[in-house]
């Protein structure tokens, strides 16, 4: 292969990696709910902490699409196991976001007081990363973009490899964007309607976990009902 056609590989696994994985993450979806998770915290604690949500997801989506296949085979875990659990997590998110009560001021003052960097430290990568910006669905999604992009080339594989992870870049950068100027996003829609659509934002996530762990659940039932449903051998005389 020429040069000209080791960057078209490139260009196309790029565009490939940042179409597969950016529905999946939805930043825009997911500025309410981190906005709501860090009711309390000042403005430079937010920005800390969207950095080191992004930095987190970026390193998650290459570690799952380069050595995702292996960890798994190496634990002997499925993608099926994986939607499970991590769906559970999510719906338990969203469940406490769903029926938490609405902020008053001095709800929010006693938080902002509480919301210490270590806090924002500990929240950093459980629930923020993981499972409300980086779930299972996108875990999945980026070891199955892995797989599609290995090839019995081992030249050609890296540089799929190579050209999908400026893809990852750029999808961590667009939910550093969001989150950092999640409260600016959200200020026109008011206090009222901020609070609706954090309600939503929860809803629709709380729908998404479902999805996630019925998926899974499925998937684990039909393997089931295949070994049931497989026919009994008869033995010769």
């Amino acid at each position: 292969m020429q040069l000209n056609d080791y960057l078209r590989v490139f260009g196309s696994s790029f565009f490939f990696a940042l179409a597969t994985l950016l529905p999946f993450l939805n930043p825009p979806a997911i500025a309410p709910i981190f906005l709501s998770l860090t009711e309390g915290a000042s403005s430079s604690t937010r920005v800390v902490l969207a950095q080191r949500v992004a930095v987190n997801v970026c390193l998650m989506l290459i570690v799952a699409m380069v050595a995702g296949n292996v960890l798994l085979s190496f634990f002997g875990i499925s993608l099926s196991i994986v939607r499970v659990g991590g769906g559970m997590l999510v719906i338990a998110s969203a469940w406490r976001l769903v029926n938490s009560p609405d902020a008053d001021t001095e709800r929010v003052a006693r938080m902002a007081e509480s919301f210490t960097p270590e806090m924002a430290k500990a929240r950093a990568f459980y629930p923020l990363t993981f499972p409300i910006s980086c779930g299972p669905g996108s875990i999945a999604a980026a070891i199955t973009v892995g797989v599609s992009l290995r090839d019995q080339n081992h030249v050609l594989s890296l540089v799929r490899l190579g050209g999908s992870i400026p893809g990852i870049i750029v999808v961590s950068v667009t939910l550093y964007v969001c989150l950092r100027f999640a409260a600016q996003m959200l200020h026109r829609l008011g206090d009222n309607g901020t609070a609706v659509f954090m309600r939503l934002s929860a809803f629709i996530m709380l729908c998404l976990g479902v999805q996630i762990f019925w998926e899974g659940s499925r998937e684990l039932l039909l393997g089931v009902l295949q070994q049931v449903m497989q026919p009994i051998p008869v033995p010769t005389a």
